[in-house]
This record gives C-alpha cells, structure tokens and sequence, in this order.
C-alpha cells in the first residue's frame, strides 16, 4: 500500500524569493503525482496543525536563508536530522513545536517529515521578483519530489 503522502508548500507569494514554497507546490500539483496530496499554506504557529494531521508522510517545500549557500541551493532534510533553533522557531510556534503538540495531543501526524528547503536571496521585498536561481529551482525541487515519492 502506497503511504498517504502530502506535500506543503509554505511561504508568502507577494513576499519575493519566499513564495517559492507556495509557487513549487502548485507546479508539483500541475504534475498530478498519483498519492500525492498538495496543499499550500501562508500561515504559521498552530495554523499549521490542519495541514499536518491524517497523513503518513509530510514533504514541506519552503525557502530558507542560511548565509553559507548560493541562492537556488537545495537542502533536504529529515525531521530527525534538524535540531531545533536556540529559543524555538523565528516563528514562535513552527513546524516542528507543531508536529510536537499534535504528538503529545495524540493526534495522527505523520511518522515522516521531510523539508525541502531552497536557499533564497530576498524574503521581504513586497510584490518584489524571485531571485532567477530560486525561480530556476523550481523544476529540480519537482523531480525531487517525484523521486521521494516513487
């Protein structure tokens, strides 16, 4: 039996390179992948909940800045593999304090998480263009997501 599978695509899609979530997710969802749920969200904290409960597998796609990789690149990573940022998430209440409330709730929320991250250049220019690598990203980021989920 095939998992349930859902892939999130988080971001803001007037805020520059951090729609990439948002813009991946609905060209992933173009493709029609069969066992693969897509949804999108804008929304942070405990918002997050409905999109992470009654599925196997989560696959997130979002943009993130780390400082030490070209825009464009692509980081994937495991729930498992991310160790939780001195004083919890930028956004007070992230994906995983999310997935952990759901947890100690007892609710469904899925075994296998995993986060595609694509490095970005600008996250808070309003109504401003992608970076052309970020932008570039967006068919690798599809495959991968194709190959993750067979």
């Amino acid at each position: 039996m095939i998992p349930r599978t859902r892939l999130l695509g988080l971001g803001n899609d007037i805020l520059a390179d951090d729609a990439l979530g948002i813009l991946a997710a609905r060209e992933i969802e173009r493709l029609a992948l069969p066992g693969l749920q897509v949804v999108t969200s804008s929304e942070s904290g405990l918002s997050l909940l409905d999109y992470v409960q009654d599925v196997d597998r989560l696959i997130v796609i979002d943009s993130i800045q780390t400082a030490r990789a070209e825009p464009g690149t692509i980081h994937l990573v495991r729930e498992e593999d991310v160790a939780a940022p001195p004083g919890g998430s930028p956004h007070f209440i992230g994906l995983f304090e999310t997935l952990a409330l759901g947890r100690a709730l007892g609710l469904r929320v899925p075994g296998e998480v995993i986060i595609i991250a694509v490095e970005a250049a600008d996250c808070l220019t309003l109504g401003g263009p992608m970076h052309p690598a970020v932008a570039a990203s967006i068919p690798r980021v599809a495959e991968l997501v194709g190959d993750l989920i067979g």
